[in-house]
């Protein structure tokens, strides 16, 4: 099934921000092949088609393992320039105006590359993207929650001179065995700096309710990433709404490690009033942008004109957003439903 071509263009326009996108799941297989050439760094796969072929992920782990492996090409700040103004063109093609990207400095810095590299190539990228795209993006720290709460820690030491390029700090990674509590004292620290804060509540996880509480209670995040297992819990949605967190779904990841697109979680989060929002995730590897997602979304669920404009208007609600550039994206979005 797919959406119509009325509905598709109704999509491709909206203006929409994307607030869960990890940086290094938009590296496409071409783009891994060409920095892979200039780094003198051998594949398992001999082209693009190979390597699309072999994505079978049935689990978050088995997605993590391609996932992170695929990471070695990645060497320079030309890489991650690279890396970024690709998902930046890509993204304003698919109506993105404001984008807060992922990005995971443990795992590069883990295998020899400077804090630094990573960073700068990233900044020079948003600069660019939004003198010469007209996008604007910010980046947030992402924490590996496989690694040790005292790694994070170091590594958040390692990001405070560069504190005026990173908006927010995350926890990404494989969630079993690695509770958001893990990460009580770097969260706090990383508040006091002033960061703001978002964890991932992957969908379908062991003690997944629990892992949504923690974040709520015991870290006080501003923003939840994933975290649609909530709608199963009435005192999860209700605790969502009245401290008016929003959620960061992604549909058709939900459809590589789990059951279904969770169509029906985000649709009943949005009808009982709570911010959620769509989002690509890791597209390179899941198939779709973030246009993708509203139009999957869209077909699975039955989804109108006036429920997709909600779900961007949630995007730019909880948008770590100065309020008047917020109020400009809203205007923006108000004009382009009217018509």
């Amino acid at each position: 099934m797919t959406a119509t071509s009325d509905l598709q263009e109704f999509i491709t326009g909206l203006p929409k921000a994307e607030l869960h996108v990890h940086i290094e799941g938009t590296l496409e297989p071409e783009l891994k092949f060409e920095l892979a050439q200039r780094n003198g760094v051998p594949l398992e796969h001999g082209s693009a088609e190979e390597v699309r072929a072999s994505y079978d992920f049935d689990s978050l782990p088995s997605f993590l393992a391609v996932y992170y492996d695929s990471m070695r090409v990645l060497v320079t700040a030309d890489d991650f320039h690279d890396l970024a103004m690709a998902y930046l063109r890509k993204a304003a093609s698919q109506g993105v105006r404001y984008a807060e990207i992922f990005f995971d400095p443990q795992a590069h810095t883990s295998r020899g590359v400077p804090f630094a590299t990573i960073i700068g190539g990233l900044r020079r990228a948003l600069v660019e993207g939004r003198r010469d795209l007209g996008i604007r993006g910010e980046l947030i720290l992402c924490f590996l929650r496989d690694f040790t709460a005292e790694h994070a820690m170091s590594t958040l030491m390692e990001a405070l001179p560069y504190r005026d390029w990173i908006l927010g700090v995350g926890l990404d990674s494989d969630e079993q065995g690695n509770p958001p509590v893990k990460f009580t004292e770097v969260f706090a620290r990383a508040r006091a700096e002033g960061f703001l804060l978002t964890m991932h509540c992957d969908v379908d996880q062991d003690d997944t309710h629990e892992h949504i509480r923690q974040v709520l209670e015991d870290i006080g995040v501003d923003r939840i990433d994933h975290g649609t297992n909530a709608f199963e819990r009435p005192d999860l949605v209700e605790a969502l709404k009245a401290r008016g967190i929003g959620l960061t779904a992604c549909p058709i990841s939900n459809g590589w490690i789990s059951e279904g697109l969770k169509e029906r979680e985000i649709l009943g989060l949005l009808e009982a009033g709570v911010k959620v929002s769509v989002n690509s995730d890791d597209p390179a590897y899941f198939g779709g942008y973030v246009g993708d997602n509203y139009a999957r979304l869209a077909e699975v669920a039955g989804l109108d004109r006036e429920q997709l404009t909600r779900l961007a208007r949630n995007s730019f609600e909880i948008a770590w957003l100065p309020d008047r550039q917020r109020e400009h994206y809203l205007a923006e979005l108000d004009a382009y439903a009217a018509t």
